[in-house]
């Protein structure tokens, strides 16, 4: 009995000491963090701004027939440059997108100059260039599926896409 009990304590001891979380110092695996810090590592590739996943980047809105970069898409693109300045590894694709109106010609032309003008405002922000892609889809991928102005605001987008963390 008194082995059993010895057996039981030792036991119970290892499992306890053996499952903290917390590296012990000098231990390599302590400084896996990169340098940039947990955001750029706890992103996915493939990860966007539409879907929330794509961290602190977020999706920015144009008016009808422009790809003139309002007030509140400066605002959140100068947030977008300051999170890609401090995660310098992550690479991005940015997706011009439309409504549901006009001709898909068309459509791609206005969602390239879309993505491009936000390209344009993120490396005058500083950020380097060969960071950026950019990539039409139209009107053919909307997030939103009405026939009015709420979904069709929704569509006149650009959207971040992680290609490099």
């Amino acid at each position: 009995m008194k082995k059993l009990f010895t057996l039981l304590l030792i036991s119970s001891s290892l499992l306890f000491t053996g499952c903290g979380d917390k590296p012990k110092k000098g231990d390599p695996s302590a400084s896996a963090v990169s340098s940039e810090g947990s955001a750029a590592s706890a992103l996915e590739i493939n990860a966007d701004s539409d879907s929330g996943k794509a961290g602190a980047l977020q999706t920015v809105y144009f008016d009808f027939n422009s790809s003139v970069l309002r007030s509140d898409t400066r605002s959140a693109l100068e947030s977008n440059a300051s999170f890609l300045k401090e995660n310098p590894s992550v690479k991005v694709i940015v997706e011009g997108h439309c409504d549901e109106r006009g001709s898909v010609q068309y459509n791609i032309a206005l969602g390239e100059k879309r993505a491009k003008s936000i390209k344009r405002f993120l490396t005058s922000m500083g950020v380097e260039s060969s960071r950026i892609e950019t990539a039409t889809y139209g009107k053919e991928r909307p997030v939103a599926f009405g026939h009015d102005e709420s979904a069709w605001s929704q569509n006149r987008r650009g959207n971040f896409v992680i290609s490099a963390k």
